[in-house]
């Protein structure tokens, strides 16, 4: 089979090559890829690549082969996956805890584009608790992760504010939900029950000041790539009890939450953001926009004919 490897080159960060199809594990499905979706910190990982990196954890496909333990989905069946890697290439294998089955009216391409930055949005949301009446600020949220964050928390009860980069993404995350759009984190009229903070370096002090007294900001990434430098008087005289927490998305079963997200998508109560949909052999260009932030929302690849 073919499969997409690291080449270390910035400008063409992929390439082809031939592989052994994998052989799953007793709790892995077999999965056809018919369509993935990279997204932006795997394009930081292939700027210089461990060994045996083996790229892709946003998949959609077909079961061709059910799990040996007799777990998960049967073959013929229909699922979006959220593998550990290797879901760039034409087969992969998923472990079944990290499937979740697609009904008929949702194609490949909008679940391959669900996994990471749904799954990302709701364990956001569940850390922050009730989001009702409560009034939350989203920065960076021009990517998958702040467009679906946003739908999810107006869905809520949440009066959200974002924070993006240009005016037609701000139209969009107002369709979908936000009510206040900003471009600048100063710009943010607080103070805010909620920060969920996404892009490092001197914008994170300015979304703390923001918080309301007892309010909470939630650090689950760094889309700037620059440290964070805090000055402990700055915090002294900003809001009273504010606190800061360190959020990460990562720990399976990811399947109860794939499944939840294409209920939501089925109920017309989340839409996918996507901003590419192109062949895979399009995938190393995809990538330098994707880093660059070119893209709005999702990319999604494909690899052939896909429902």
């Amino acid at each position: 089979m073919q499969r997409l490897i690291p080449t270390g080159n910035q400008a063409r960060p992929v390439a082809f090559a031939e592989d052994a199809q994998p052989v799953p594990e007793p709790d892995e499905a077999l999965i056809r890829v018919e369509a993935f979706s990279p997204n932006r910190g795997e394009t930081f990982l292939l700027e210089q690549p461990g060994a045996g990196l083996c790229p892709g954890k946003d998949v959609a496909g077909l079961v061709v082969q059910a799990a040996a333990d007799g777990s998960g989905p049967q073959t013929g069946t229909r699922v979006v996956g959220h593998p550990a890697q290797g879901g760039w290439a034409e087969y992969a294998a998923v472990p079944t805890h990290s499937l979740a089955v697609l009904p008929d009216d949702i194609g490949a391409v909008r679940a391959a584009a669900l996994p990471l930055a749904g799954i990302t949005a709701l364990r956001l949301l569940r850390a922050a608790g009730s989001v009702v009446g409560r009034r939350v600020l989203v920065t960076g949220a021009s990517g998958g992760v702040g467009h679906y964050v946003t739908e999810l928390a107006a869905a809520a009860g949440a009066e959200v504010s974002v924070v993006t980069a240009t005016p037609s993404r701000g139209e969009r995350l107002r369709a979908l939900g936000a009510a206040a759009v900003v471009h600048k984190v100063a710009e943010a009229q607080g103070p805010f029950d909620v920060v969920l903070e996404s892009t490092g370096g001197a914008h994170l002090p300015v979304a703390v000041s923001k918080l309301a007294p007892g309010g909470t900001l939630i650090w689950f990434g760094q889309a700037s790539r620059t440290p964070v430098t805090l000055d402990f008087f700055d915090l002294l005289g900003g809001p009273e009890g504010a606190t800061i927490r360190h959020f990460h998305y990562a720990g399976a079963p990811y399947g109860p939450d794939l499944t939840t997200l294409v209920r939501l998508v089925e109920g017309g109560r989340l839409h996918p953001e996507i901003g590419l949909v192109a062949g895979w052999e399009q995938t190393a260009p995809t990538l330098v926009d994707l880093r660059e932030r070119r893209i709005r929302g999702k990319a999604v690849l494909t690899t052939g004919t896909v429902r």
